[in-house]
């Protein structure tokens, strides 16, 4: 017979040996776009250090539709073994659930394992624009409302979505001009079709360098690394100050994964995320390493849930 003390023992005995045990077969690492852009670039990278690290492959599989929504849906749904993840963006998990009816309870459907890295946002015009900067980008909308043109990767992107927190704080008005991706937008942008458009690091760098754009500022609380010489759009206009955008990745796990899985799964991304070769190619990508804890991710949850929120309230916007 056990004694009530053995029995209340064996949970603590037998948790290192879960996290030990995981994971004793090939990880699912889900991203919900297509093959290609920054969030599966950066899925990648991880996957290849962690299948180092932990000795089981880590395969992606990318499953886009939805805005993101198709593959979270799926994570949502997966067992919690720690054998399917999901490396998610924030224009995801902290937008989408503020524009659309999602699939999935976005509070209670995941077990955040941690925030990742980032791809800066650099605000740039069209050479023949005019605009040198973010003052007299203002000055241009304040002097022609509505009708300064903006492009953004969709309605609900996080492009869109940092244009309207500029609109927002500078109390201007915009145009805004949608297209069917990323790509699309920035052509836009180069042919001169709009003024200008919010775009991320790894579009905006070449383009930046090739003189096919001018940068007007970046959207970090600090000038970024790959481009020292923008400045940043809170420091060029008192009514910016503050002001800060990027799209920001994250892993999360099926809600229900044991804590042990999470912590040495967190535990193995920051390595992986502080690795000089995963660093290395991240800045060829125009990105960044901010890893963070599981810990962290409620109120850094909280924190892009009201910012995000409260730009959407603002400007009724509803993604499709």
């Amino acid at each position: 017979m056990f004694h009530r003390r053995t029995m209340l023992a064996l949970p603590l005995l037998a948790t290192p040996a879960l996290a030990q045990a995981w994971p004793e077969r090939q990880v699912t690492i889900v991203v919900p776009w297509a093959p290609g852009g920054s969030t599966d670039f950066l899925a990648r990278l991880v996957a290849q250090r962690l299948t180092e690290s932990l000795g089981q492959p880590f395969v992606v599989d990318n499953r886009p539709g939805g805005s993101g929504t198709v593959g979270h849906l799926s994570v949502a749904r997966a067992r919690p073994d720690g054998l399917t993840l999901l490396v998610g963006a924030n224009g995801t998990y902290s937008m989408a659930p503020h524009m659309m009816d999602l699939p999935y309870d976005n509070n209670t459907a995941f077990a955040p394992v941690g925030v990742l890295g980032r791809s800066p946002i650099f605000f740039c015009a069209n050479p023949r624009s005019g605009i040198a900067g973010m003052s007299a980008l203002i000055d241009q909308a304040r002097a022609r409302p509505g009708q300064v043109a903006y492009a953004s990767s969709g309605v609900g992107s996080s492009a869109h979505l940092a244009a309207e927190l500029f609109a927002i704080m500078a109390g201007v008005e915009l145009l805004h001009v949608p297209y069917r991706g990323g790509g699309p937008a920035a052509q836009a942008l180069i042919a001169g079709e709009i003024a200008f458009g919010p775009t991320d690091a790894p579009t905006a760098l070449p383009l930046m360098r090739a003189g096919s754009v001018t940068a007007l500022g970046v959207g970090n609380a600090t000038r970024s690394a790959q481009a020292a010489d923008v400045p940043t759009i809170a420091e060029q206009h008192a009514s910016l100050a503050g002001f800060e955008c990027a799209s920001e990745f994250a892993m999360l796990a099926p809600a229900g994964t044991p804590a042990p899985i999470i912590a040495r799964l967190s535990e193995h991304v920051r390595a992986a995320m502080a690795h000089p070769t995963l660093l290395a190619r991240l800045t060829e990508g125009g990105m960044e390493a901010t890893p963070g804890t599981p810990e962290q991710w409620p109120a850094y949850l909280a924190r892009e849930n009201e910012k995000w929120g409260r730009v959407i309230r603002a400007r009724g916007i509803r993604a499709g």
